[in-house]
């Protein structure tokens, strides 16, 4: 913890005596400091809407107090914005004006009684004619709390960002109106939204090295999920045509600015599409959310202008073979692709040694020479085969299977395909992931027996798609890292 965090979250013994003798000034008078409950009219926002004269019963943490004799004036909280109020010694009597004064500070949460007013500076302030101490803060706000900048103290302790930064503030509801909207779309759209486990025997559905867990009761060792796929295909098995899932992942890798273990996902899957389909939904759906959320298709993205009025497309197959001057659906060696690669100067022989399969290594070339230079919103389609194993097989050509990503700034922030249904086929894609895996491809799948039994009793064309929540919201609210648009990012 840096030592600015530390400094935060430290509080004098003096101010901490200092606090709790207030506490009991207040439980003396009160008989309770913190209180149950207190019945408001309005929130501060719906007042913020009222005439001059109208009663108002509001609420909220102190932010601000400003003693000038008989007169004070004071700022309340709550996410949603401020108000001022006013007290007056004529108005409260001098008993209730000397014990606010001596027993209220910073931070803490009082309920006001009285009638809205503007002042003759024009800001709307209530003039408080009763109030009421809620709840009293052992610790004081940051002297600084206005634009609290410690970027430690602000992921550890978000709701001292949260209070202090109104960019905070709006990008949190942001998200959270987003989360709404998608719900929104895909339930007006015929989607399903349903729960499948966190904890799985088998980790599977993406390629991605999982957390393990031990289940005390059944002495197992469990996988925390890295994708809802499998459960997600067998509900569309058991005949809800479009059903989606908007949860956390979990996935045991590296971290960087737009990389966390834990991460939220949506997932959809829907009977009778390919991933044509989905290119055409999901982009509209995009599209949408990103006109509600900034109220136009062309936003900037750290300094970047993007537009999202329209997408490019390149076909993944041909532009690797024009990178690497070889047909990528040939290779079946490992260590021969890696010479072509050292040979061709492209690596070096110690970046590609901890690789250990083809697939492994087609992906590191794709995302280290061709993904990082996409700028614009692009769909890259027509991958191998060996790359996604449970993705449908292309009808012309089984080497190549059907599935688009859509890229942006670099970052992946979609990929869908036509699922594999065919149990067959299926079965033979995770033996080669299970022979991967005994190479030592750590991210490779395990064989999912019950998945398969699913699958053997059949099921309908399917078309699925993920995308990640936080690297797309990052890039509607222009946050240069994952932890900016989380709530309560992991920590170290």
């Amino acid at each position: 913890m840096s030592e600015n965090a530390n400094n935060a979250t430290k509080i004098s013994t003096n101010e901490l005596q200092a606090r709790l003798q207030k506490a009991e000034n207040i439980r003396a008078r009160d008989g309770v400091v913190w209180k149950d409950k207190y019945d408001r009219t309005h929130t501060i926002m719906a007042a913020r809407d009222l005439a001059d004269g109208a009663h108002v019963r509001l609420a909220g943490r102190v932010t601000a107090l400003r003693w000038l004799g008989k007169l004070m004036f004071g700022r309340i909280y709550d996410v949603d914005g401020e108000i001022q109020f006013s007290m007056s010694r004529e108005e409260l009597g001098e008993e209730q004006y000397r014990f606010m004064k001596a027993n209220v500070d910073l931070g803490d949460f009082i309920g006001i009684d009285g009638e809205l007013y503007h002042t003759t500076a024009g800001e709307l302030t209530v003039r408080v004619a009763k109030y009421e101490i809620l709840s009293k803060a052992l610790r004081p706000l940051p002297e600084k709390f206005h634009g609290l900048t410690d970027m430690e103290t602000r992921y550890r302790q978000r709701y001292l960002d949260i209070i202090s930064n109104e960019d905070t503030r709006h990008t949190m509801k942001m998200r959270f109106k987003m989360l709404r909207l998608i719900r929104e779309y895909l339930n007006a759209n015929g989607f399903i939204e349903v729960e499948t486990p966190i904890m799985q025997v088998v980790a599977s559905g993406a390629a991605a090295r999982p957390f393990i867990t031990h289940h005390n009761a059944l002495d197992a060792d469990f996988y925390l999920r890295i994708a809802p796929e499998l459960f997600l295909k067998q509900t569309i098995a058991a005949g809800f045509d479009r059903v989606y899932e908007l949860g956390k992942n979990f996935r045991n890798e590296g971290m960087d600015a737009m990389h966390l273990q834990e991460f939220t996902m949506l997932e959809w899957y829907a009977a009778y599409w390919n991933y044509r389909d989905n290119i055409k939904f999901s982009w509209d759906m995009i599209q949408k959310l990103i006109m509600d959320l900034r109220g136009t298709l062309q936003i900037e993205y750290q300094g970047t202008k993007l537009d999202f009025s329209k997408y490019e497309e390149i076909d993944y197959i041909a532009r690797m073979n024009e990178l690497l001057g070889v047909d990528i659906l040939e290779f079946s060696d490992t260590d021969a692709l890696k010479k072509q690669l050292v040979a061709q100067k492209m690596f070096s022989a110690d970046e590609l040694e901890p690789l250990k399969s083809v697939p492994a290594i087609v992906d590191f070339v794709f995302k280290h020479k061709l993904r990082d230079q996409i700028i614009q919103p692009t769909i890259v389609y027509n991958y191998p085969a060996y790359l996604i194993p449970l993705a449908r097989r292309n009808d012309t050509d089984n080497r190549r299977i059907d599935i688009f990503q859509l890229i942006v700034c670099g970052a992946e922030l979609i990929k869908a395909y036509s699922e594999l249904v065919d149990p067959i086929v299926q079965r033979a894609a995770f033996e080669q992931q299970a022979k991967n895996k005994a190479a030592g491809d750590d991210e490779a799948f395990n064989v999912d027996e019950d998945f398969l039994r699913a699958m053997e009793h059949g099921m309908p064309p399917i078309s699925g798609l993920g995308l990640g929540i936080d690297r797309f919201f990052s890039i509607i609210a222009d946050a240069p890292t994952l932890r900016d648009v989380i709530l309560f990012p992991i920590m170290k």
